[in-house]
């Protein structure tokens, strides 16, 4: 049986933080089934002119496997407002057996309070937003990605292909993870430390 990807999409969601992952995931179709949902289902759009059909929030499935991919961008400064959302969102982090999100979308997770306590992080220039957001986070600055528990979060856009990478690495080995950099071309920053676009945001 496939691990389920739950891939959650919402309006103006930013195209590779959600593309990135799934590509590498994708890559191994054989362990992974990729599915995109929205709070309602139905086609979802972003400022890209990427249009994505989705199934409601209510027809996910988890189990002791299962992956939730949260990415993020701008409109999550709004979205953190919705708490139908996060109610939903906080249901399905819950469930889920890892929680992976890609720069913004680890403050939609903590404003559902599950990383409080947490260390995680995110895009070095909402890092001053997210660190408001929710205090009882402990937020990395220099940090590509973070691993706490179930939880991954990622710093900027591309940073969530790091991230995925280090999350295949873990569960299905480093030759696995190296093998599909490879096959998509992607050179991996596999060292979560290495983070050159903290110094120029972050004090």
């Amino acid at each position: 049986m496939r691990i389920p990807v739950n891939a959650i999409v919402f309006e103006d969601f930013e195209t590779l933080d959600i593309m990135g992952p799934v590509e590498l995931f994708g890559l191994l179709q054989a362990h992974y089934q990729v599915q995109f949902y929205s709070l309602n289902g139905g086609l979802v759009s972003n400022k890209h002119g990427v249009c994505i059909q989705t199934q409601a929030f209510s027809e996910i499935e988890t189990n002791a496997q299962s992956i939730l991919l949260v990415p993020g961008g701008i409109v999550t400064f709004e979205l953190i407002k919705n708490q139908q959302f996060l109610d939903e969102l906080k249901t399905l982090a819950t469930q889920s057996a890892h929680v992976l999100t890609i720069c913004t979308g680890s403050s939609l997770v903590a404003a559902t309070g599950l990383l409080n306590g947490l260390k995680a992080t995110s895009n070095k220039m909402a890092f001053e937003f997210v660190q408001k957001l929710n205090d009882q986070v402990l937020w990395q600055a220099q940090a590509r990605w973070v691993i706490d528990g179930k939880f991954y979060t990622s710093s900027g856009v591309s940073a969530g292909m790091d991230m995925t990478l280090a999350f295949i690495h873990n569960t299905q080995g480093e030759k696995v993870a190296q093998l599909c950099a490879e096959e998509a071309e992607y050179i991996w920053n596999s060292n979560p430390k290495i983070d050159p676009f903290c110094k120029a945001k972050v004090d």
